[in-house]
């Protein structure tokens, strides 16, 4: 496994612990380890996902602190984790 797959998949396994429900989890999980910067596929696949079936939705259980730590923790952007909060509230 490579090493972007390897963090993409682990991001993947953290969104759900956190309380996301992926729509295709596995075509998620592709996208990212074939993606040179997955950071920014995710981030794509946020914003345009809905078009190909992959959504992200909050299950009963999801923590707004414990999302932006999974988010700091990944380095993602705060606009990126701010983006993936509002799909989630749709």
């Amino acid at each position: 496994m490579f090493v972007n797959q390897t963090e993409s998949t682990a991001f993947v396994q953290s969104l759900k612990r956190a309380g996301v429900s992926i729509s295709d989890e596995r075509q998620v999980i592709e996208r990212l380890a074939e993606a040179r910067e997955w950071h920014y596929a995710f981030s794509t696949l946020v914003k345009q996902g809905r078009r190909i079936g992959i959504w992200f939705a909050a299950t009963a259980k999801l923590r707004s602190p414990r999302l932006q730590r999974l988010f700091a923790r990944y380095h993602f952007t705060p606009g990126a984790e701010a983006a993936f909060e509002q799909c989630l509230q749709r």
